[in-house]
């Protein structure tokens, strides 16, 4: 089924004119369907739906999927309950659908009164036909508008939205922005750092207001996962950088945000195997392998001063991101995959990367005393041949030569997607000495980047002294805010890196694009 340009107009003014809500000012969203709907999960015959109703403890809705967008043809669907125990959300599955086939939904409550109509799609379940992915991460509120999720929404080009995590932060108001440099108007909720429960809820609560996010939402089914400010900032197994000890309970913190993620965001309740990764096949096009990486399983992240001082061993080969599980999981899926591509969808940098020795000329004069030591110790350690990010791969070297050889033995076309750093990057990745595939990592949505810190210098000239000084780097931007497509087709991945013009004010213009392709078994990028 073909999706026109004057349906996708006719929903998003739907969807845009349900949003009769009260402010955020209130800590409670008003009555009825109050943020739009979601579907994600997608199989070959089968989706989630998402939406919230308030309306009382328990409400049965009635979600309905059609062929149409009139809902003359309804091909599926089924009752779900909104319960105030989950927030007043409520998902079902919807199986004995067709495949690669585009549909409508909605929720209908018990009064009659309907939900904004959604528009979803099942994945192939055969053929190589080209397939387009939207890729985004960090998306912090305060910092600027939406405006990579507007446009993404607005083109109607791509298939699928993938999230490859901090799709909120969890900080105080007035903390990361400050409070003079928040937008004015973007006001997150509650105002204080998200510990318990009713605070992760609320700040979801919050951030689904914007309606650009709730338009990509509508449009497209997302596959989803976390990184670490869904919870806190640098989390790891046993805690986080932003957790104190008076803070209460790591696990209590961590139980509760991953119960509100999943009562927000259109995924799967968590197995009762507690596996929290996830697989999608795209006919025999590719394999998507979607990876958890910061509280199931990671190791403390290293501290560079102690790695320079010789009081931790940055490549111990126990250090792991993924833990053995999942890391077997991975390398049996590199295996069995039928795809002609296996797509890698994960969190934080995994091409490696060490600090120029210009460096201290990037920094403003006036540049605070925190960043002045950072860029020493980065310049100490890139003397030593260490890198400057042990949150990244970097500080799990041995678990990524895992990783990137379970690739290179199942003789995969590896592409590596990743979001974290709030920069665009292109890397040629190889393993004892070999090519191992490339990464296509995103840039932003709104989160600040290398121009937020390092004013010294040009932007152009930092990206510049960044690809001379790291071989693995093909290609860098380090100042602009976006998201990334992703065509995939048998003979080539295709990475389009689109930069917004502006995120502090509401308009969804683009200043410009970069394009870089890796052939079928090239596993480098094309010059």
């Amino acid at each position: 089924m073909t999706i026109n340009r004057r349906q996708l107009v006719q929903l998003g003014a739907f969807g845009l004119g349900a949003l009769s809500i009260p402010s955020i000012a209130r800590a409670s969203f008003g009555s009825g369907f109050t943020h739009n709907v979601a579907s994600g999960e997608p199989s070959q015959n089968s989706v989630l739906l998402w939406t919230r109703f308030a309306g009382g403890d328990e409400t049965k809705l009635t979600a309905e999927v059609s062929s149409d967008m009139s809902f003359t043809k309804i091909v599926g669907g089924g009752d779900v309950i909104a319960s105030a125990m989950r927030d007043h959300t409520a998902k079902i599955t919807v199986t004995g659908l067709a495949s690669d086939s585009w549909y409508f939904y909605r929720f209908i409550a018990p009064d009659g009164s309907t939900s904004p109509i959604g528009r979803t799609r099942t994945l192939p379940a055969g053929g190589d036909a080209p397939f387009k992915l939207g890729v985004f991460s960090c998306s912090n509120m305060p910092f600027g508008y939406f405006n990579a999720y507007g446009h993404a929404a607005a083109q109607g080009d791509f298939d699928l939205a993938v999230h490859l995590g901090d799709y909120f932060y969890e900080y105080q108001r007035g903390s990361y922005p400050s409070g003079k440099t928040a937008l004015p108007g973007r006001i997150i909720r509650p105002a204080g750092e998200t510990l318990a429960l009713a605070d992760y809820r609320l700040r979801y609560g919050s951030y689904r207001l914007d309606a650009d996010l709730q338009r990509l939402h509508q449009l497209y089914p997302m596959i989803a996962m976390w990184d670490d400010h869904e919870f806190a900032n640098d989390a790891y197994k046993d805690g986080a950088q932003n957790h104190g000890d008076d803070e209460g309970n790591w696990a209590l913190r961590k139980a509760a945000a991953e119960k509100a993620w999943r009562e927000w965001m259109p995924v799967r309740d968590l197995d009762a195997d507690g596996k929290r990764w996830s697989r999608y096949e795209i006919g025999e096009l590719a394999t998507i392998h979607m990876t958890e990486s910061r509280i199931g399983a990671r190791s403390k992240q290293l501290s560079l001063a102690s790695v320079l001082k010789g009081e931790s061993n940055w490549n111990e080969p126990s250090r792991s991101m993924l833990g053995a599980t999942q890391e077997n999981w991975l390398a049996d899926g590199f295996s069995a995959s039928k795809g002609k591509w296996n797509i890698w969808a994960q969190q934080t940098i995994v091409g490696s990367t060490r600090q120029p020795d210009e460096a201290a000329s990037w920094l403003d004069p006036k540049s605070p005393a925190f960043l002045k030591q950072r860029i020493k110790i980065g310049a100490m350690a890139a003397k030593a041949d260490l890198p400057t990010n042990m949150d990244m791969w970097d500080g799990y070297p041995a678990a990524r030569a895992r990783a990137l050889s379970a690739a290179q033995n199942a003789n995969a076309d590896l592409v590596v997607l990743t979001g974290d750093s709030h920069n665009a990057w292109a890397f040629n990745l190889d393993n004892d000495g070999q090519p191992a595939g490339v990464e296509l990592a995103g840039q932003s949505v709104t989160s600040p980047g290398f121009e937020y810190y390092l004013r010294g210098k040009s932007p152009a000239d930092i990206a510049k002294s960044m690809v001379a000084k790291n071989d693995q780097l093909a290609w860098m931007d380090t100042s602009q805010r976006g998201y990334m497509t992703v065509t995939m087709t048998p003979d080539e991945v295709t990475g389009d890196w689109h930069f917004m013009r502006d995120i502090r004010t509401r308009n969804t213009a683009l200043a410009g694009s970069k394009r870089m392709t890796v052939k079928k078994g090239a596993r480098i990028f094309s010059k």
